[in-house]
Formats: C-alpha cells, sequence, structure tokens
C-alpha cells in the first residue's frame, strides 16, 4: 500500500471530486488522504506547493492541478474514452474547460461567497454566472453529453461545479429553464461512479492505516 501514489483530496473539493472521478473510471489504486483545510496536516503542506487540493505524488512526481490529476489517469486508463470526444476535438473539450476554471469559477466563487468579495452583487454574479450553464444548454440540446452520445474528460470536469453552482439555490437553479442541464446534472449526482467517489472519509493522520482508493 505504501508504493501507490498518494492522493491529498477534500470531499466536497470540486476539484477534489473531478480528480477522483477521473482515478474511480481509470481504476488507477492510489492512497487516499483526507485533508481538513482548516488544519491541513504538515506533511500535504510539505508536498503541495499551492497548499490546496488535490494533490497527487507519485514517484518523485508532484500533480498539484486537478486536470493534471484526470490527464495523469486516464493516459494509464480510458476504458471510457474520456480523452477523446466522440465530437470535436480534445483541444475543443479542453477550451470549454478552461471557461469552467476562468470566468464561470470566478462568477460562481463570488456568487456563493458573496460575503468574502466587497465589490461582489450576488444577483449580478449568479446572472454572469448563469451566461456559461445557458452554453452547457445549448451544447446539451439532443444529445445526453457536452461533446455527443457519450462522456467525455469535459463533463466530468465541469459537473462538480455545475452542482456547486446549483447548490448555491437549487430552489432557484430548479426554476430556471435549462432542462437539459438539470437533466444532465441530476444524472450525474445518481449515478454510482459519483457516490463511489463522495463517501466520507475521517481526517488522515499520520500513522493511519493507508485508505486505498478506488477501494478494492
Amino acid at each position: 500500500m505504501s508504493e501507490l501514489p498518494i492522493l491529498y483530496s477534500f470531499r466536497r473539493c470540486p476539484y477534489a471530486i473531478r480528480a477522483r472521478l477521473a482515478i474511480a473510471v481509470a481504476g488507477e489504486a492510489v492512497e487516499l488522504r483526507e485533508i481538513v483545510l482548516r488544519d491541513k496536516a504538515p506533511e500535504f503542506l510539505e508536498t503541495s506547493p499551492s497548499a490546496t487540493v488535490p494533490c497527487l505524488k507519485t514517484g518523485d512526481t508532484v500533480l498539484d492541478e486537478s486536470l493534471d490529476i484526470m490527464i495523469w489517469a486516464l493516459r494509464k486508463s480510458d476504458p471510457d474514452g474520456w480523452l477523446q470526444p466522440e465530437l470535436e476535438s480534445p483541444e475543443a473539450a479542453l477550451d470549454l474547460v478552461g471557461e469552467c476554471d476562468g470566468p464561470f469559477k470566478r462568477h460562481l466563487d463570488r456568487y456563493k461567497y458573496d460575503t468574502r468579495y466587497t465589490d461582489a452583487d450576488r444577483a449580478q454574479e449568479r446572472a454572469l454566472a448563469s451566461e456559461f450553464v445557458r452554453l452547457l444548454e445549448a451544447r446539451l440540446q439532443g444529445q445526453p453529453w457536452l461533446f455527443g452520445a457519450r462522456a467525455s474528460l469535459a463533463d466530468f470536469a465541469i459537473l462538480p461545479f455545475v452542482r456547486q453552482f446549483a447548490n448555491a439555490d437549487r430552489s432557484w437553479f430548479d426554476q430556471e429553464n435549462w432542462t437539459a442541464t438539470r437533466a444532465w446534472l441530476e444524472a450525474f449526482e445518481a449515478s454510482d461512479l459519483f457516490q463511489s467517489v463522495m463517501p466520507k472519509w475521517p481526517k488522515w493522520r499520520s500513522g493511519d492505516t493507508p485508505k486505498r482508493f478506488p477501494a478494492a
């Protein structure tokens, strides 16, 4: 077990969720160490250059970005073809993820955590974040996934953030006119894959019995 790559994670973090999704679908075993963000383990702080989750240590290599961890896992094993979308190119999929990680995430944070930003207007930030959701809605017309009839990396890199946006005010989100996006999100939340990456893990402490992920 000690020879497995080490994944520092935090259950609710959307970046960590998408890393775990890719690792799970690839079947690439790691040792999972659950971090508490308000009380970060010294070993984690020594490993992660940014002190953020997820962080993967494999041999002498440290991957400190969730998208890099997804690609690392999928390059080892990609049974569902996430790296090669059915429609368009891998670059197009990564460009869409970039829009999620850039403008959408900025507006999402300023909407969900508006009290942290003195210049944030919650309603305005929600409206600006909604522009990205409407882009997804247009893509999902007539197809179950963002790039066709099967899932790609883009779907599972973006879904945890749409879930976070929805959960900021689920009643409002469910009343909006984005039926396809809502069905896409609900199918994800009900899926065995999502459930498999969301069990509650105790805080990791040095000396704990290693926890294998995905579970054998």
